[in-house]
């Protein structure tokens, strides 16, 4: 078929947060290419928020992929009648999604996993397994002829929502924090326990700026990493700021771009930031920075030499447990801090859609 006539698009990314972020490059890319054709995304409801306003899309399709939502998500991407759907997903959930719209073509990663590409019509092949998300999802663009124009912090729409902004604003002034006031956010929680760096450390470095750096310090997270943040605002002997659980997903993002560094573990929020061009100090443990780090220019990543990093694993089995992080001094962290909130004002380009 020729893929110049394509009608209706779907594509299939249904998590998580940081993946969602990662493949809004390959989004703008692929309207690039297909100007006049409808464009969809399937995502699971959790996650519709970051989509929801990007004038790339035509349609964001939120469902839900339990027991009880998959007939409802079925139904809905038949109903679709699409031409091309792109999994970018790679799992065996999001190929049969694809396999039961109907659609005469079907594409992904060649590599996929779970028997993926037993239900695609074109297997797009990953030439290096350690590249990052970015750009093996990227690879699916090229594949269907589009070429991306831009790297880095612009190549990622994250729409403004002018009624979140004002809601964060008047949330930071409730708490004293004015205008000018040079903020930094901690973000202690991960998705695995081996992604954490431990919260006295999270609580050392947020004690230093209150005290010596000049900052106000918000500590962030969402209402089921309360315990997290809890642990974190009782190691330390400043009073933070506490957002955890007090914003929704486009608050946070009006958060994340109201700040000058945010402190965080691996972690979805981390790529947020990082696509706004919000400066991102992050330290590594388990995972790979080169395949899920903060994408582009400006981050920092702390990591330590234990020779078992990255193990990819949710569960520690060294011999001195989480050694990889626990290593990582928050002197490292406020250092790394301070060099940018004393460097230069960030251009604030980078963090419009």
């Amino acid at each position: 078929m020729s893929w110049s006539d394509l009608r209706r698009l779907l594509i299939v990314k249904p998590s998580s947060l940081g993946d969602v972020v990662h493949a809004l490059p390959t989004l703008a890319a692929l309207r690039r290419r297909f100007p006049s054709s409808k464009l969809v995304w399937l995502v699971k409801w959790e996650w519709a928020d970051v989509l929801e306003g990007n004038p790339d899309l035509d349609e964001v399709l939120a469902v839900d992929l339990s027991m009880q939502g998959w007939p409802a998500a079925i139904r809905a991407v038949r109903e679709g009648r699409f031409d091309l759907v792109v999994d970018l997903q790679g799992l065996l959930r999001s190929a049969v999604l694809g396999w039961a719209s109907g659609s005469a073509a079907r594409v992904g990663f060649a590599n996929g996993r779970e028997g993926s590409p037993w239900f695609y019509t074109h297997c797009v092949p990953v030439p290096d397994a350690s590249m990052h998300a970015v750009d093996r999802y990227l690879l699916m663009a090229r594949f269907l002829g589009a070429e991306p124009e831009k790297s880095g912090p612009s190549a990622f729409c994250l729409p403004r929502d002018p009624a979140a902004e004002a809601r964060v604003e008047a949330l930071l002034a409730a708490a004293g924090v004015q205008a000018g006031t040079m903020l930094v956010a901690l973000n202690p929680s991960a998705r695995w326990m081996t992604k954490r760096w431990p919260a006295e450390s999270f609580a050392a470095v947020g004690d230093w700026l209150q005290r010596q750096g000049g900052a106000r310090v918000a500590v962030v997270g969402s209402g089921k990493e309360r315990s997290a943040g809890d642990e974190v605002i009782r190691l330390m002997q400043t009073t933070p700021l506490d957002l955890v659980g007090k914003t929704t997903m486009k608050e946070l993002i009006a958060l994340l771009r109201r700040l000058r560094v945010f402190i965080t573990n691996d972690s979805g929020p981390m790529h947020l930031a990082a696509a706004i061009g919000t400066p991102v100090i992050a330290p590594f443990g388990p995972t790979d920075p080169a395949r899920t780090g903060p994408y582009g220019e400006g981050h920092t990543i702390l990591r330590s030499a234990v020779p078992c990093s990255p193990c990819f694993s949710r569960r520690c089995a060294n011999a001195v447990e989480l050694e990889c992080l626990t290593t990582i001094q928050p002197q490292e962290v406020i250092e790394s801090a301070m060099k940018l909130l004393k460097g230069e004002e960030l251009c604030q380009s980078t963090r419009n859609c």
